[in-house]
């Protein structure tokens, strides 16, 4: 084995973390004899030759070596293996991607094309390894097949062939979703799959097996899947939980029950590759949200969404997704990537009767689709279910099916809610983590959400190995509904030592009814020490401040404003300056100060103390040259900032007219934006505006609510307007405006229903529940 390895030049190629001269001893330390070498070479893998699906010159000079390891059989571990060389292989460069190709992604595409070249010219190999004696491979062999091999004619007839004496359980479930990856690869086959798929599913097969079957079919040809899709997999679920029959070769026997052998563990991949957190690329404002403890970005990602700070939105979102593996050097100091996954794996998996059900489950719901009304139904029965796991992977699913999708949920969040009172750990976890993200749509579970609160005073606030601590998710699902009894338990996180990072947002979502917490947010606030942690624990006592409008902290916040220290002491003033602009009149004693940082215009600290002066003191002749002089600043954020405090003092600011007028055909697009809505607020004329932020609609999604919002401001549109047009088709629409594949925002659901219902307004003066009038 390894014959001319060290013939390579590896020191000459590089890998993710650099010079590739330790990757023999990777390939050597899969052959290893040692399970936890095995690990550690396999995490090197793919944390380094392999990183999130990256294909260097050392990644190919490794898949002979490779081969080599799959067909060994003194060699453990090789479905890892061939689940290697499948990932190595795999990638598509469709004509579209060509097309899209520029210079410095040439030679990643040439890897990319090579790597699948070199893998599919070896993939008959797999066509022995879905016989091998080691279940792990034949496995991830079938796989291998569909995704690699050029003929998949001869494929689809193994796997045909091949699944009457299999006797594994979990590598027959392999077999049927191989058939229906070689329908999605190989169109003109897909009526041929179809047609098996629905042989399997119909007759008196194992109900996993017939489960595989439709949740293939919803994937490849969905349109084939029976009417009565919903009952047949309720029953089918129901048939998991009490079968008192054994399935011989995929088919129903009634003989005594027999024991079953455990179905060979299906390792995961080390390194997925992180999921965007909102879609966008956000570009923070200045300061960040102090929820999420980050730097602020660079502007230029401004164009793909809005900035997100205090000013944006109640609180930060925060998205799904695995991070990228480590440099093979640290990570041998700590647990492997592969090791991780596959101890959660197993976590996930014990006490489970078919662990493999929730996957087959997510492939049906992902082939099902738009068809929100079955899934809701499907989700509802599976949250009825006596078995425990499958309540625990419905609440998860429900949660991906109303983040994406719109519809009517009442009933699907009542059963969510009723979770929350089982004594299963993470039952309950996840039900007030997936309530939590839904803001006003977890109304029907607001009793269940309060008893819970009451009866576990202990997750109130959640302590973390690093990090400041935060609110517990049913503490914050209460509160984003505007409930009151949310407020003992906020009062009891502002009397803590640390107060969580989290908790003035809440209060923001909970309004007057927060207004007895004003008091020790004050004091609070007035014993933060003005040092370089001042940011980190004033932001969340100035969030909450700033929610509630409490005039009477002025004094408090003017000390902050004051004594803001050089760490962070920007992020400081801006949120300090907020405050005081929420107060209004409230802080007249704030007003000199106020005064003396407006004299440096064109600064981003002149231009917030601008907006505060007019929100304080309303005094236009004093603010507007210093917002004019911030029209002119360096950093688009900034110019974005004056444009709105610009729109803010409405017809007193009509002399700037021109200035928005020549904004409108900026390159950033959040600033055409922010510059049309204060265009119409300083003239009054919507003619010119109503065009930019259409197109604005158009290119970048992530802008609609903010256009939506001053559409309503507008007026009902006009019956046959474009503005009508626009905001008619997106109320027709069934997915979410910010839906995404592969990660999503904690704030989507919020963001998409405000959306909505700014819409209804838009075109009918008022607001209301549903998603299509």
């Amino acid at each position: 084995m390894f014959a001319g390895i060290d013939e390579v030049d590896w020191a000459s190629m590089e890998h993710a973390y650099g010079p590739a001269d330790d990757v023999p001893g990777l390939l050597r330390g899969l052959a290893s004899a040692d399970p936890a070498e095995r690990e550690m070479a396999l995490d090197g893998m793919y944390g380094a030759v392999h990183h999130q699906g990256d294909v260097y010159a050392c990644t190919l000079a490794c898949i002979p070596f490779l081969f080599e390891l799959a067909v060994d059989p003194g060699v453990q571990d090789r479905g890892s293996v061939v689940e290697l060389l499948t990932s190595i292989g795999g990638f598509d460069l469709d004509e579209d991607d060509e097309d899209e190709i520029d210079e410095d992604e040439i030679e990643g595409a040439a890897n990319y094309a090579m790597a699948a070249a070199a893998v599919t010219a070896g993939a008959g190999v797999f066509f022995e390894l879905i016989a091998d004696e080691d279940p792990g491979v034949r496995l991830a062999a079938p796989l291998a097949l569909a995704t690699l091999h050029r003929h998949p004619v001869r494929v689809l007839a193994l796997l045909r062939e091949r699944l009457p004496v299999e006797a594994d359980e979990e590598v027959r479930l392999a077999l049927v979703e191989a058939a229906g990856r070689v329908a999605l690869r190989h169109r003109p086959l897909a009526g041929r799959v179809a047609d098996w798929l629905s042989l399997l599913a119909a007759q008196a097969y194992a109900p996993g097996l017939r489960l595989a079957a439709l949740a293939q079919l919803a994937r490849c040809a969905p349109d084939v899947l029976p009417g009565d899709v919903v009952p047949v997999v309720s029953g089918l679920l129901g048939e998991l939980r009490s079968t008192t029959g054994t399935y011989r070769n995929g088919t129903a026997e009634k003989p005594e029950r027999a024991e079953r052998a455990e179905p060979a563990e299906k390792p995961e991949k080390a390194d997925v590759g992180a999921a965007s957190a909102t879609g966008a690329g956000l570009a923070p404002a200045t300061p960040p949200d102090p929820e999420a403890g980050a730097a602020p970005q660079a502007d230029a990602a401004a164009e793909a969404a809005p900035d997100t700070g205090p000013e944006a939105g109640p609180e930060p979102e925060s998205g799904t997704g695995a991070g990228a593996g480590a440099p093979v050097a640290e990570q041998s100091a700590g647990p492997t990537r592969v090791g991780q996954l596959r101890a959660l794996s197993a976590e996930e998996s014990a006490g489970r009767s078919t662990p493999w059900a929730a996957d087959l489950l997510r492939t049906l719901h992902v082939g099902l689709d738009d068809r929100v009304d079955d899934r809701t139904a499907l989700l509802a029965d599976q949250l009825r279910s006596p078995d425990r796991w499958q309540r625990v992977d419905a609440v998860r699913m429900s949660g991906g099916l109303i983040r994406a999708w719109r519809g009517s949920y009442d009933g699907l969040v009542r059963l969510i809610g009723e979770q929350l009172a089982d004594p299963e750990p993470r039952l309950a976890d996840a039900a007030s983590h997936v309530l939590e993200e839904l803001f006003g749509l977890a109304a029907p579970a607001a009793d269940a959400l309060a008893a819970r609160l009451a009866a576990d005073p202990g997750a109130w606030v959640k302590a973390w190995a690093s990090g400041p601590p935060g609110l517990g998710s049913t503490v914050k699902a209460l509160a984003r509904l505007g409930d009151a009894r949310a407020v003992p338990a906020l009062a009891a996180a502002l009397e803590r030592s640390e107060v969580p990072h989290d908790v003035g947002y809440a209060i923001g979502h909970l309004g007057a009814a927060a207004a007895p917490l004003a008091g020790a947010l004050r004091r609070r606030l007035g014993e933060v020490s003005l040092d370089e942690g001042a940011y980190d624990r004033a932001s969340p006592l100035l969030a909450g401040l700033t929610g509630l409008r409490a005039g009477e902290a002025a004094p408090e916040v003017l000390r902050v404003l004051r004594g803001a220290p050089e760490y962070r002491g920007e992020w400081l003033r801006t949120a300090a300056l907020r405050a005081l602009g929420s107060f209004g009149p409230a802080a007249q004693c704030a007003v000199p100060e106020l005064r003396a940082l407006i004299r440096r215009p064109g600064t981003a600290a002149a231009t917030e103390a601008a907006e505060a002066l007019w929100a304080v003191a309303g005094d236009a002749d004093a603010v507007l040259p210093v917002l004019i002089e911030g029209l002119r600043a360096e950093h688009v954020h900034d110019r974005r900032t004056a444009a709105s405090a610009l729109g803010g003092l409405g017809p007193r600011a009509a002399v700037v007219a021109p200035r928005l007028r020549a904004l409108l055909a900026h390159d950033e697009l959040w600033l055409r934006v922010d510059a049309a809505i204060a265009l119409w607020e300083v003239s009054g004329r919507a003619a010119e505006s109503v065009p930019v932020l259409l197109a604005a609609w158009e290119k970048n999604r992530h802008v609609r609510v903010r256009v939506a919002e001053v559409l309503a401001r507008m007026g009902p549109a006009g019956a046959g307007s474009q503005a009508a047009h626009v905001l008619r088709a997106e109320l027709a629409s069934v997915r979410r405006h910010n839906a995404m594949d592969g990660g999503y925002g904690s704030h989507d659901t919020y963001e998409d229903e405000k959306l909505l219902a700014l819409c209804r307004r838009a075109l009918h003066g008022k607001t209301g529940k549903g998603n299509t009038e």
